[in-house]
């Protein structure tokens, strides 16, 4: 196996700055996406019919345990915003081209 060959990129800085801004901005969408399918597997459970309180704790666990992870990957998120906090970016505007 040969070793990976980095291959000198032309996008700059600011475009670079602006590609991980954007991918925490579509990482956020996706997180909110499963944070809303949780609350409706709870209410999707509470209207069912012969639910036990043993089967309704069990979603609860669940639930918990995926706010947890996203909670987590939220901290993870904002170190990575944390990194452009104090950025001085001066971006050109972009040329049209024509």
């Amino acid at each position: 196996m040969s070793m990976p060959v980095i291959v000198a990129s032309s996008t700059t800085r600011c475009q670079a700055i602006t590609d991980i801004i954007q991918s925490v901005a579509l990482e956020q969408t996706g997180l909110s996406h499963i944070l809303n399918a949780e609350g409706e597997k709870i209410q999707a459970v509470i209207a069912l019919e012969g639910v036990t309180a043993a089967e309704m704790l069990a979603v609860n666990k669940s639930v918990k345990s995926m706010v947890n992870t996203i909670s987590q990957l939220e901290m993870i998120l904002q170190s990575k915003l944390g990194l452009f906090e104090d950025c001085l970016c001066l971006c050109e505007p972009e040329v049209p081209v024509i």
